[in-house]
């Protein structure tokens, strides 16, 4: 996947919270091969009216392009399906604010290289209250950046540097390769019986 540190769109609110991780994606979609595209199956039951035509009022009917989620707390609860972020990120959406995440939708997020950006529930509510709106995400500063002000989140600097640098966890294991190397040097003198031969 591609690294990024900057990232500007168009964002859209979801103001709900404990969004799980089967409203992201209903568990009968997911027999669908990935490569047909997960996007059409995001929040399907949520965007669709009683009739099942697809419900006016419900905010991503309403933006489309838009690359940023903005929500309220526990997003991405429930089962640890990454169809979720398949979903999301086949949609076209790079970044998704809340003040808390489900802890694996989080780390599957970055996986896929989508930012969840975690930020207080009073950011959370102005912006919501501001969306739709244009958004500059910055990774480097973790900031979110709007014509109205500044807006800090954290993320796990960890995964930070993964997104920045477009790795999964085998390159971040090989951005350590000497470090290993020299251990394994130096664990081979000290205990040259644990060391299989050849």
């Amino acid at each position: 996947m591609a690294g990024w540190s900057e990232h500007t769109g168009q964002a859209v609110g979801l103001p709900l919270e404990n969004v799980d991780t089967d409203q992201l994606i209903p568990a009968r979609f997911m027999s669908a091969p990935r490569s047909a595209g997960y996007g059409g199956y995001l929040l399907h039951d949520l965007r669709q009216g009683p009739d099942g035509a697809p419900d006016p009022a419900f905010p991503l009917n309403r933006a489309e392009g838009a690359s940023i989620l903005i929500a309220r707390r526990n997003f991405g609860c429930g089962s640890s399906r990454e169809a979720a972020v398949y979903a999301l990120a086949d949609a076209g959406f790079r970044v998704v604010v809340a003040p808390s995440f489900g802890d694996i939708f989080a780390s599957n997020a970055v996986g896929n290289g989508v930012l969840p950006a975690r930020v207080t529930d009073a950011d959370a509510e102005s912006l919501l209250n501001r969306a739709p709106l244009a958004l500059t995400v910055d990774l480097e500063a973790c900031e979110l950046r709007h014509k109205g002000g500044t807006v800090p989140f954290e993320i796990d600097p960890v995964w930070r540097l993964k997104l920045i640098n477009g790795w999964d966890d085998i390159d971040l294991t090989r951005a350590y390769g000497d470090r290993i190397a020299a251990h394994a040097t130096r664990w081979a003198a000290q205990a040259p019986w644990s060391v299989p031969p050849g």
